[in-house]
């Protein structure tokens, strides 16, 4: 594509609202998170969601398929999440300092902070070009504040976060 062509899209792609969530993870006894905001549901029956995630991502050599991992949905205004999983966490490095968090075996961190989240469980993967596409079975889920709203993310270009 041209580039006057990227630039005639960008902000046009930039605008097409998405959610803002944390991802946690667990591997033995080392766990993660970090911010995504591509997550989309996919499929009613079984319920299913995809989230694209950076191929640069190291939490993604944790999330093969039949990996476990968390959909910590924000709600408005949970700034203070964001900026602390914004630039991501190296594997190993602590994710969840000062944080409330449930663990349960077998089963990703939880934020009790958030609006709500998702279990779910890595059923395929694909390669697109600077992403890997994960479609990932929802296992369970609740929502932890009723009455709140999502946080929706609006970028002013779609060619960079």
């Amino acid at each position: 594509m041209e580039e006057d062509d990227l630039q005639s899209l960008a902000p046009v792609l930039g605008r097409v609202p998405s959610g803002l969530f944390i991802l946690t993870a667990r591997q033995g006894e080392a766990e993660t998170g970090m911010l995504v905001s591509w997550v989309q549901q996919c499929s009613f029956d079984p319920p299913q969601v995809t989230l694209a995630i950076r191929r640069e991502r190291d939490v993604l050599a944790w999330l093969q398929p039949g990996a476990a991992f968390t959909l910590n949905l924000l709600s408005e205004g949970q700034t203070g999440l964001i900026s602390h999983f914004g630039k991501g966490f190296a594997l190993g490095e602590p994710a969840f300092t000062g944080l409330d968090v449930e663990r349960t075996e077998g089963q990703a961190p939880i934020l009790k902070s958030t609006l709500g989240y998702l279990l779910c469980q890595v059923a395929a993967r694909h390669d697109v070009a600077d992403h890997e596409l994960l479609i990932a079975r929802v296992t369970g889920g609740q929502m932890l504040q009723p009455d709140g709203r999502p946080y929706v993310h609006v970028r002013k270009s779609g060619l960079r976060y």
